[in-house]
């Protein structure tokens, strides 16, 4: 009889899920979008023409132009690889030290625990995008400096997520008896606790992408983000809030394109959720 690897039955699952298929092509579209937008418009993303300012959508313009005049398609395509950019480093980065600090915590326990859980706690004790204004607000508006903030709030997500995994694997039987076997902390936690904590986390990093990314939006549009001409999503819907009704394009298109990444995000990151746990499956 032939034996079905855990993570190929995952897989067999997530293919299944329709809502997940329709969200990892939303993500795929934009991924083309952005690396291809060199080959898809002819403008550049900071080029004016106030000649032809808050045109509507047409065959030169494909979705109509801003206050002062740029190719709103261009900077909507360009604007995707700044935007998937920043979820892929500020979760890589908050995976990366909570994932860290969430071992450490779980495996050593004791005031290690204390000290790691008192500063996840003090982290999650501010909403998130009132801390990544103040952190913005030391740094100095930047996009570099809005990916550091966002990462910072992440952090204790994950922290917290993988601390109580440890803490539930740390007493299996298999993780005891490797123990007795004496096996040394740094490998029993490669090779046993880490590995059976993955599921998890990619579940919550998939999810994060989709946080991360409405995050930086949010300090964009505060101006505390990427700075002009920097074709960010949420820079581009502070700057069109004045000409909602005169051109309500400006500001619908970068809006659907932030709700269209974090709804792609959200769906593959429950179908993943659905897929790698056992008590989901059929």
């Amino acid at each position: 009889m032939k034996v079905i690897s855990p993570w190929r039955d995952s897989f067999r699952q997530l293919r299944k899920n329709r809502f997940a298929l329709f969200g990892f092509g939303i993500i795929v579209f934009f991924i083309l979008l952005g690396l291809l937008a060199p080959l898809l418009t002819s403008y550049s993303y900071d080029a004016t023409d106030p000649v032809n300012r808050l045109q509507p959508p047409s065959a030169e313009n494909w979705l109509g132009t801003d206050d002062i005049g740029r190719d709103i398609f261009t900077r909507i395509a360009y604007g995707a690889r700044v935007s998937l950019q920043v979820g892929f480093f500020a979760v890589t980065g908050a995976l990366i030290f909570g994932t860290i600090l969430g071992i450490v915590a779980g495996y050593f326990g004791r005031w290690i625990d204390m000290i790691i859980s008192r500063i996840f706690d003090i982290l999650l004790a501010f909403p998130s995008i009132l801390l990544a204004i103040a952190i913005v607000a030391i740094l100095g508006p930047s996009l570099e400096n809005a990916l550091i903030a966002i990462a910072i709030i992440n952090i204790p997500i994950f922290g917290r997520l993988v601390r109580s995994k440890v803490i539930s694997l740390r007493e299996e039987e298999f993780v005891m008896a490797a123990k007795a076997q004496g096996m040394k902390n740094g490998r029993l936690i490669f090779h046993h606790i880490l590995p059976n904590s993955i599921a998890p986390i990619i579940v919550q990093a998939t999810l994060g992408f989709g946080t991360a990314i409405l995050e930086a939006a949010a300090l964009g549009f505060l101006g505390l983000g990427a700075q002009p001409p920097t074709p960010e999503w949420g820079a581009m819907l502070a700057s069109s809030r004045a000409f909602i009704q005169l051109a309500p394009w400006t500001l619908i298109v970068p809006g659907v394109s932030i709700m269209l990444v974090v709804l792609g995000f959200n769906l593959i990151g429950d179908g993943l959720r659905d897929a790698l746990d056992p008590k989901m499956k059929n």
